[in-house]
C-alpha cells in the first residue's frame, strides 16, 4: 500500500520503528524516533522564517543528517526540495535557484563563499548554514578540530543568514500548519542536463517518487525484508540513484549508514563496523574497490546485496567481484526523468552477462527506431521509450526541450531515453549504447551541450564539439575539439581548460582538448559529433 506522500510514509515507518536506528553519521545515531523529533524542530524553525507549501528551496550540501533533516522537513511542510551539487560552481548554482524559483538554500559554511557571490542575483531571502560536524558530540568536534579532520569557513550570521543548528533548536512546534499533502504534488526537483546546454529540472510528485522507491526496495525484499536491512549510502543524496536506494532505505524502516565523502578505507570501516548489508553506486567505485591495495585488510563478509546504477558494469568487473566476494553484483538501469529503475536485477536471479535487469511492474518501454519512432521486432536494438501512468510528463520551464524528450503515442506518452537498448526474450533488458549528446563520466551524465556552450563563449572560439573517450575506469573521459579564431594566437589548450574549471562543476571539464581547422558538420550544418566519436574509439581499441 503506497502512502499518499513522502511525509505520510515516513511517520508509518517511524510508528513501526521509534527505537529502532534510522542513520548513522560518524558514529552518531538517529533512531527513528529521534530523527522525526529534530525534522519536526527544523520544520517549524523554516515555517517561522516564513518556508510554506509550495516553496522551492535549494539543498547544496554533501552527504550528512543535515541534507536527511532538511529533506524530510520540507515534506513535512509541503515544500519542493531542490537538491544539487555541493561542487557546482556559483554560475550552476545561480542558474539552478533562479530557474526553480527558490528563495531559500541550505549550504556547508565551506561553500558560502559561492553562496554570498551569487546572492543578490538571485530570489534567496534566506541563508541556512550548517557545518560537516555540527551535529556530533562536543568531544569529537573537538578532536575533529585539533587534527584538522573538520574543513570549516567562514560566514557571519544575521540578517538573512541562519544557523542550522539554531533551526533545529526551535523550542515549540506548535507553529507547525496541519499536515496535509495530495500523492500529486510537486515534491522535489532535480537537474539533468540539457541539450541547449542549460540543465533541466526534472519535478517529482509524491506517488512518483514512492513507487519508484518500492520498486526498487522490492527486488532485495525476498532475502532482506523491509525494516532489517543497512545500508550505505555508496552514492550522493543529490542524485537519483543515491536517493532511491538511500532515501528509500529510510522509508522502508532500514537503518542508512552515511559517510561525508567517498574514502574507501572509510568506507570498507563501516561496512565492517555496522555489518551493512546493502551496498550500492557506479561502475567505477566497484573497480576501485578491487583494485584497492588494502581492500583484503577489512571484513566485508556482511554484505549481501551489491547493486550498480548510473553506467554500464564491465562485465570483467562483474565477474571479479563475483569470484573475489562470492556474491555478484546486481545491474539496473534508469534515468532522472524516469525517477530511476526502468529495469532492475531482482536479488537471487542471475542475468545474461551484460544484462541491466527487467524492466519493473510499473514502467512500460518500447524499443524502436530513433529516426522513424516505428517499432522494432523483440529482440532487436532501438531506442529506448519509457512510460508510467505517474511519469514526469514535462521539464520545468522548457517546453521546447519536453517538446523533443516527451512525445504522445498510442494515446500515452513516452519519454525518448536516446539511449540504445534491447530486450531479450526472456525480458532482460541489455543496454548497448547512449546517445552521442551524453557522456557517462564517474556515473556523472553530463551533457556535451553545456560544455560546448562554455568553450564557446571563450572569445578565441569559433566552434566546439565534446565527446566522450572510453576509459575502463570512470567509463568515459571527457575530450573536446576547438576551432579557434584565425586572428587569434597563443591560446593553448591549458587557457581553455582554466576557462572551463571557473564555469564548469569539476566533473564536466574536459580531460583533453584537440584544436582542429574545422569541424564535420552534415549538409545542413549540423555537428557530426559521431564522427569524432568513432574515430576516438578506433584509437582506444588501437590501444587495448
Amino acid at each position: 500500500m503506497i502512502a499518499n506522500s513522502i511525509y505520510e510514509q515516513f511517520e508509518k515507518v517511524v510508528r513501526e520503528h521509534p527505537g529502532k536506528t534510522a542513520l548513522i553519521y560518524l558514529g552518531l545515531r538517529y533512531s527513528f524516533a529521534q530523527l522525526q523529533g529534530a525534522v519536526e524542530h527544523l520544520a517549524a524553525g523554516l515555517c517561522r522564517l516564513g518556508v510554506t507549501k509550495g516553496d522551492k528551496v535549494v539543498l547544496y550540501l554533501p552527504n550528512c543528517p543535515q541534507w536527511v533533516m532538511t529533506w524530510l522537513a520540507l515534506q513535512r511542510l509541503g515544500a519542493m526540495a531542490v537538491p544539487i551539487s555541493p561542487i557546482y560552481t556559483p554560475t550552476d548554482l545561480k542558474y539552478m535557484s533562479n530557474d526553480s524559483g527558490a528563495e531559500t538554500i541550505f549550504c556547508l559554511d565551506t561553500n558560502f563563499g559561492y553562496v554570498a557571490q551569487v546572492f543578490h542575483e538571485t530570489k534567496w531571502k534566506r541563508v541556512i548554514v550548517t557545518n560537516l560536524a555540527e551535529l556530533l558530540p562536543w568531544w569529537k568536534r573537538l578532536i575533529g578540530w585539533a587534527l584538522n579532520k573538520i574543513p570549516s569557513g567562514k560566514f557571519d550570521a544575521g540578517g538573512h543568514v541562519f544557523r542550522f543548528k539554531s533551526l533545529l533548536e526551535e523550542s515549540s512546534v506548535s507553529v507547525l500548519p496541519p499536515f496535509k499533502a495530495d500523492p500529486f504534488d510537486l515534491m522535489e526537483m532535480l537537474y539533468t542536463g540539457g541539450t541547449t546546454g542549460l540543465p533541466k529540472g526534472v519535478p517529482f510528485t509524491h506517488i512518483l517518487f514512492l513507487e519508484a522507491a518500492a520498486e526498487q526496495r522490492a527486488v532485495s525484499e525476498r532475502f532482506i525484508p523491509k525494516g532489517h536491512d543497512i545500508v550505505i549510502q555508496g552514492g550522493p543524496l543529490f542524485h537519483i540513484l543515491g536517493q532511491q536506494v538511500g532515501l528509500g532505505a529510510i522509508l522502508s524502516g532500514d537503518t542508512l549508514v552515511l559517510l561525508p565523502r567517498m574514502n574507501l578505507d572509510g568506507l570498507f570501516d563501516h561496512i565492517e563496523r555496522y555489518r551493512v548489508l546493502t551496498l550500492f553506486g557506479v561502475p567505477a567505485m566497484y573497480r576501485m574497490i578491487l583494485e584497492h591495495d588494502r581492500v583484503d585488510q577489512y571484513d566485508l563478509s556482511s554484505l549481501q546485496y551489491c547493486f550498480s546504477g548510473g553506467d554500464v558494469l564491465p562485465v570483467e568487473v562483474a565477474e571479479r567481484w563475483s569470484k573475489k566476494f562470492g556474491k555478484p553484483i546486481y545491474q539496473g538501469y534508469g534515468a532522472t526523468e524516469t525517477c530511476g529503475r526502468v529495469s532492475l536485477t531482482p536479488m537471487g536471479e542471475l542475468g545474461p552477462p551484460g544484462s541491466a535487469g527487467k524492466v519493473t511492474p510499473l514502467q512500460i518501454v518500447k524499443v524502436v527506431d530513433p529516426d522513424t519512432l516505428e517499432p522494432l521486432a523483440p529482440g532487436e536494438p532501438g531506442e529506448a521509450l519509457v512510460s508510467s501512468d505517474h511519469m514526469v510528463r514535462a521539464y520545468w520551464n522548457k517546453p521546447e526541450e519536453t517538446a523533443q524528450c516527451f512525445i504522445e503515442m498510442d494515446g500515452r506518452l513516452w519519454y525518448r531515453t536516446r539511449d540504445i537498448v534491447r530486450i531479450d526474450g526472456n525480458g532482460w533488458l541489455f543496454y548497448l549504447d547512449r546517445s552521442v549528446d551524453t557522456i557517462k563520466h564517474k556515473g556523472y551524465r553530463v551533457a556535451v551541450s553545456e560544455i560546448e556552450a562554455v568553450l564557446q563563449e571563450h572569445p578565441a572560439v569559433i566552434s566546439a564539439c565534446v565527446v566522450g573517450v572510453p576509459d575502463e575506469k570512470v567509463g568515459e573521459r571527457i575530450k573536446a575539439f576547438a576551432v579557434l579564431r584565425e586572428d587569434v594566437k597563443g591560446v593553448s589548450a591549458y587557457d581553455l581548460l582554466k576557462w572551463c574549471r571557473e564555469r564548469l562543476a569539476p566533473y564536466k571539464v574536459p580531460q583533453y582538448i584537440e584544436f582542429r581547422d574545422m569541424l564535420p558538420k552534415s549538409k545542413v550544418g549540423k555537428l557530426l559529433r559521431r564522427e569524432l566519436r568513432a574515430e576516438e574509439r578506433k584509437r582506444f581499441e588501437k590501444t587495448e
